[in-house]
């Protein structure tokens, strides 16, 4: 190639390159516009994500419709607070844990009774209940609880009703009772609770429609929680005032925190019937323990009903769910009732309480994670580990109790007189009711494992005491020989 055409060569390179360079440039500097324009629009995105989120924070709820303290339907408030009255209505589920729950049973509906699915039957499934409450109406039908859903249609339905005539007391926790209150009461709740008391139950079943609803645990206004159920007022007053707290009003003077249990504890606890009146008392003015309470029983003179087969006064417990609550760790660790079964989860910017009541076991992860450590699967079997141990005991209590019926029976027909009997008699009254402290308790032992075991165990010793007292009873036939052909 000749120096000219090299030369020239050159020259037509330099400018090829150049424009390289520059179409280069233009290029990269495209690519960082177009980013920095995308960073910009996600930036913003983000920015007005974060401030709706705030927004919505800042405002719960929509005022779809005006709430007021006559609203007792809670599918209205609902129009209002459409989350938490999903989970409300999800309280339909039937669902079993291990030690709990129940399971959908189908049968045929009737005149009766029209349900057409019931929870399974617990004398079914533990014939030793039928020999505990001989005479009484709970010998005759008790199911698996179900959600809060069915608490109205299944105290409607039970054949309870029909064995016994039960007093309206009963639907103070089994329906929606503020409107009734306020209604027989002409707006006193307090005069309205005693008019529903005295009440035949299938009288004051037309005064309610819905079972727990949104105002039994909510003011209208404000949202704030509040009890709503005079008997629980009067007690937990009762409570209050032996450790020391004068004149305590519940609404006024208890914590948020303690309110988050409080409004659970005006159901789910033990109680009776008091006077002719059949007023609707919880019995603390001892104390929340077990023995407390028998101790008042035994001072008033009351008993819930005279045993079929041995002549016992006897007493049958209910749901003492927050009396053994009170004993157990949670509690004095500061931990409600709401923690555990109304956990708190997350709805976009909101966090908002679950509404749909149920064990812990069914939500691990928003119910016992947020405090303890471990998967999910050792948080179950650390529960699990609990619950077995007081069943088994719960088991040979029960076991040691039916033995002590079968021997106070078996002296009966061997000629025994009722002075023969006392003390075994009176130490059956006390086996049942702290077997059944525990039996009746929704947790199976879980919420205070060592008061669960220490009231089994004082069930087994209070049966064998029992069978002790009739060693020295002298009748015609030969007690242990009878024990021996049964």
């Amino acid at each position: 190639m000749s120096e000219e055409n090299k030369e020239n060569t050159v020259e037509n390179e330099e400018p090829k390159t150049e424009k390289r360079g520059w179409a280069f440039s233009a290029k990269v500097l495209a690519v960082v516009a177009f980013a920095a324009f995308a960073v910009s629009i996600l930036g913003l995105a983000l920015l007005t994500n974060i401030f709706e989120r705030k927004q919505e924070a800042k405002n719960p709820f929509f005022r779809v419709v005006e709430l007021t303290d006559d609203t007792h339907d809670p599918a209205v408030w609902g129009k209002n607070f459409p989350l938490q009255y999903d989970s409300y209505l999800r309280t339909v589920d039937q669902v079993r844990t291990r030690f709990g729950g129940s399971e959908a049973v189908h049968r045929s509906p009737t005149n009766a009774d029209p349900r057409s699915i019931v929870a399974q039957s617990r004398l079914e499934e533990d014939p030793r209940l039928k020999t505990m409450w001989d005479g009484y109406a709970f010998a005759v039908d008790f199911r698996e609880e179900r959600g809060h859903a069915y608490m109205l249609e299944d105290q409607t339905f039970t054949e309870r009703v029909g064995v016994v005539q039960q007093p309206g007391t009963c639907i103070n926790c089994h329906a929606s009772a503020y409107e009734a209150y306020k209604k027989l009461g002409q707006g006193d709740i307090v005069q309205g609770f005693h008019e529903l008391n005295k009440m035949p139950y299938q009288e004051a079943r037309k005064e309610v429609t819905h079972p727990v609803a949104c105002i039994d645990c909510h003011d209208s206004q404000t949202m704030a929680l509040r009890v709503t159920r005079p008997a629980f007022m009067e007690g937990i007053k009762l409570v209050k005032a032996s450790q020391g707290v004068a004149n305590f009003d519940v609404n006024r003077d208890a914590t948020r925190q303690e309110m988050r249990s409080f409004v659970c504890g005006q159901c789910h606890v033990e109680y009776y019937f008091k006077g002719p009146e059949k007023t609707l008392t919880y019995p603390w003015h001892k104390g929340m323990k077990v023995e407390n309470m028998l101790e008042y029983y035994d001072e008033v003179g009351h008993k819930d009903w005279t045993h079929a087969q041995t002549g016992a006064n006897a007493l049958k417990a209910q749901h003492p769910e927050f009396e053994m609550y009170n004993q157990g760790i949670h509690a004095r660790a500061g931990v409600s009732c709401a923690d555990c079964h109304m956990p708190y989860e997350r709805q976009g910017a909101m966090k908002i309480s679950s509404h749909h009541v149920r064990s812990p076991l069914l939500s691990i992860n928003t119910s016992c994670q947020t405090c303890h450590k471990g998967t999910e699967e050792e948080l179950k079997f650390r529960v699990e580990t609990i619950q077995e141990r007081t069943y088994k005991l719960r088991g040979l209590a029960m076991d040691a109790l039916v033995q002590l019926i079968e021997d106070i029976v078996a002296a009966k027909n061997a000629g025994a007189t009722d002075a023969d009997l006392a003390a075994a008699r009176e130490y059956q009254r006390k086996a049942q009711f702290f077997v059944d402290f525990v039996e009746a308790e929704n947790s199976m032992g879980f919420h205070a494992p060592q008061e669960a075991t220490r009231i089994l165990g004082e069930s087994i010793n209070f049966s064998r005491l029992g069978q002790v007292s009739l060693r020295n009873v002298k009748v015609n036939t030969n007690l242990a020989a009878l024990r021996a052909s049964r």
